[in-house]
């Protein structure tokens, strides 16, 4: 019976909520990402990761226990969600180290490679059909990404096979989502996340040491780990409710999020090819989005005649 759940194909209901939570996880994502950025400049990165998971995690219970989600705490313990959580949290710190010693451009595009990683799986794994129209919405968004980010090839080195891994480990993450029983609430999965992502933080700040901050930093921690927070029970909504396939590609979103914060924030204006980036990215999603109402149309039609 839970076999049948997990592997059913969802309806275009679930699908169209599953990539309207996907876009709302990465806008999360991107607004974490930039507030860690400027906090990062005067905290140890491990520090920074622990003490965001620190209120991260806080928040999840608060928001667990205002649910009534705590009577099964207990199932963070849960051997896939456990596992889940642990590669989460090596995929974080994977991208992280990675970030740090790279251009951002080279890591970016190579992170954003995960929804090539995501659809192959989902084809392999979780038995999903990926038609012409997927895999050209994946690989047009891709190429919508390398225009954006401009990777160069000074950064191909082995910090970048590092990231390729931690882009991996990310896309085993989300495909690990959908094989977890579908009894345990979204909301105790992102618990085990936060918890796993802070306590591998805290162990690597007890190496690198503990450094005083301003509390003007802990106060933007807090909005970041809001941010985070909500992007991973997003994420782990999205996983458990739509195609994986099929949401995959609108992970690209994340970048034009964040070139909007980036014109909003630092005045920064995109380039030809940034636009031409664009235009790919929001071409591929509404490829994407107009295939899918036909293919629901088609099955409407095969119902009726019947």
């Amino acid at each position: 019976m839970t076999s049948q759940i997990l592997f059913s194909r969802p309806s275009s209901r679930a699908n169209g909520r599953a990539i309207a939570t996907m876009i709302g996880a990465m806008g999360c994502f991107v607004l974490n990402d930039a507030l860690v950025k400027h906090v990062s400049q005067s905290m140890p990165s491990a520090q920074l990761i622990f003490v965001r998971g620190v209120m991260a995690s806080v928040l999840v219970l608060l928001v667990a226990h205002r649910l009534g989600a705590l009577r099964q705490a207990s199932a963070v313990l849960h051997p896939r969600v456990a596992l889940r959580g642990g590669i989460d949290a090596c995929a974080t710190m994977m991208y992280l180290l990675a970030l740090f010693r790279l251009p951002i451009a080279n890591a970016t595009a190579i992170n954003l490679a995960a929804p090539l990683f995501m659809t192959v799986f989902a084809v392999l794994f979780l038995g999903e059909r990926a038609g012409v129209a997927r895999w050209s919405a994946v690989v047009l968004g891709f190429v919508g990404v390398l225009c954006v980010v401009q990777p160069s090839a000074d950064g191909l080195n082995a910090w970048a096979l590092l990231c390729l891994l931690g882009t991996l480990f990310h896309a085993a993450r989300d495909l690990m989502t959908r094989r977890i029983d579908p009894a345990i609430p979204s909301i105790i999965i992102t618990l085990a996340t936060a918890l796993a992502v802070t306590l591998l933080a805290g162990c690597l700040t007890l190496l690198s040491g503990w450094q005083a901050f301003a509390l003007g930093d802990l106060a933007l921690l807090g909005v970041a780990a809001a941010f985070l927070a909500s992007g991973y029970f997003l994420l782990v909504q999205c996983m458990r409710a739509g195609e994986v396939s099929l949401t995959a590609p609108f992970r690209y979103v994340a970048v034009l999020f964040a070139m909007l914060l980036g014109y909003a924030v630092w005045n920064e204006v995109p380039t030809g090819w940034a636009w031409l980036g664009i235009a790919l990215l929001v071409g591929s999603g509404l490829y994407m989005l107009h295939s899918e109402r036909g293919r629901t149309r088609a099955i409407a039609l095969d119902a009726q005649s019947e």
